[in-house]
C-alpha cells in the first residue's frame, strides 16, 4: 500500500493537478504515453469539478497492461488492444477513449514537413535495413523533383514495450510480407536495425539530434513538437499527411460493434482519404470490481470526458470517438459488476 501511495504521489506531482488526498477521492491508472496529454488535460478539468483526483503513470502500454493485471492501478491503458481471448482470460473489459495516429518523422537538411513521401513497403524496407541511403531508387521514385541526399539513413525505434510499435508493426505486417515473416507485430520487436529511445520522447530526441534520421511518434506529440513528418501513400494509392481529417477518414466503416472489446484496428484502411497508420487507445477496467465505489469513480471519470471532453482533445490533435460508439461503450459498462453481481455505474 505504501509503495502504491507513493506512485499516486509521484504521478499527482507530474500532472499538476489542485486538490488534497484528504479532500478528494483518487483514481489510479498507468499504461500508454500517447493519451497521456489529453487525459492529463481532462484529469485536471474533473478536478476542478468534482474534487475528484486522477493519478496517471505515462509508463507505456505493456507497463499499463501489467499493473492492471497485477491490481496495482484501478485502470491501464493500451494502444495495442487485447483480443477477446486475452481479456477473458484476465478477466478484464476493454473501451477506447479517443483516436490517434502514428507518423515517420525525419531529419535531414533541406527537407520541410510533409515534403517527404513514403509509402509502405519503402518504409518497411527502412526499417528491415534494406533501403539504407535518402537517395536510393525506391525513394527518390516517390519524390521526384525532390533533392535527397547521399546520406545514411538512421534507423529509430521504440525501446520499450509501446503500443506506438504494436500499431507501426502492425502496418508494416499488413504492408510487407517479409516484415511479418521475419519480424512481425507486437509491443516489442526485435528491431533488424537501428538505435532504441524510450518513449515518444526518446525516439524524438534521437531523431532530432541524428541528421538523416527517421522514427516514428504519436501524430499528437510530433505537431506540439513541430517535428518534420512524412507523407504516406495509403492504400488507395494517394500519398495522403496526418491530419484530424485523414484520421476521421481511417474510422470510417470501422466494425466497432462486432470486434470483442472494440479492439478495432485501423491500420491500412481502404478510404481513399484515410491515413494509414491510424489507431485507438483503450482503457482495461476488471469486470469484476473489488472495490465497485472505486470502479464506478473510475467510469464516472470516463464518461464525464465522453460529454464534456472533446473540444479539449480536438486542440490536442485526438479524434474523439463518434456518438454511436460512446453509446455501444456505455451499453458494455452494464458488464461492469461488484462482487455481489451488481452493475456498478448506471447511465444518467
Amino acid at each position: 500500500m505504501q509503495m502504491r501511495t507513493r506512485i499516486a504521489l509521484i504521478a499527482a506531482a507530474v500532472l499538476g493537478l489542485s486538490g488534497t488526498a484528504q479532500a478528494a477521492t483518487t483514481i489510479t491508472g498507468a499504461g500508454a504515453t500517447f493519451p497521456y496529454p489529453i487525459y492529463s488535460k481532462w484529469a485536471h478539468a474533473y478536478n476542478q469539478q468534482t474534487g475528484i483526483q486522477l493519478n496517471y503513470q505515462s509508463i507505456g502500454s505493456g507497463g499499463g497492461i501489467k499493473q492492471i493485471k497485477e491490481g496495482t492501478v484501478d485502470f491501464g491503458a493500451s494502444d495495442a488492444p487485447l483480443g477477446g481471448d486475452d481479456l477473458a482470460k484476465a478477466g478484464l473489459l476493454q473501451f477506447p477513449t479517443v483516436v490517434g495516429a502514428v507518423v515517420p518523422v525525419v531529419n535531414f537538411l533541406g527537407i520541410s514537413d510533409g515534403q517527404l513521401k513514403l509509402s509502405g513497403p519503402v518504409l518497411a524496407d527502412i526499417y528491415l535495413g534494406k533501403v539504407t541511403k535518402w537517395n536510393d531508387a525506391a525513394i527518390a521514385a516517390l519524390n521526384p523533383g525532390l533533392k535527397l541526399p547521399a546520406q545514411d539513413i538512421a534507423v529509430v525505434s521504440r525501446a520499450d514495450g509501446s503500443g506506438t510499435t504494436w500499431i507501426f508493426t502492425n502496418y508494416l505486417s499488413k504492408v510487407s510480407g517479409e516484415w511479418k515473416s521475419k519480424v512481425g507485430n507486437d509491443k516489442a520487436v526485435s528491431w533488424p536495425v537501428g538505435m532504441g529511445g524510450k518513449g515518444n520522447e526518446g525516439v524524438a530526441a534521437f531523431v532530432k539530434k541524428t541528421s538523416g534520421a527517421i522514427g516514428y511518434v504519436e501524430y499528437a506529440y510530433a505537431k506540439q513538437n513541430k517535428m518534420i513528418t512524412a507523407r504516406l501513400q495509403n492504400r488507395a494509392g494517394a500519398p495522403v499527411a496526418a491530419n484530424v481529417e485523414s484520421i476521421q477518414a481511417a474510422c470510417e466503416g470501422a466494425d466497432w460493434k462486432g470486434t470483442p472489446g472494440f479492439g478495432v484496428v485501423l491500420t491500412d484502411q481502404a478510404g481513399k482519404g484515410a491515413w494509414p497508420i491510424a489507431g485507438a487507445t483503450f482503457i482495461l477496467v476488471y469486470r469484476t470490481q473489488k472495490n465497485p465505489a472505486q470502479g464506478t469513480q473510475v467510469l464516472n471519470f470516463f464518461d464525464w470526458a465522453y460529454k464534456n471532453g472533446d473540444d479539449a482533445a480536438v486542440a490536442l490533435d485526438y479524434v474523439p470517438l463518434p456518438d454511436s460508439v460512446v453509446k455501444l461503450i456505455h451499453s458494455a459498462w452494464g458488464d461492469i459488476k461488484g462482487a455481489d453481481g451488481k452493475p456498478v455505474w448506471t447511465a444518467h
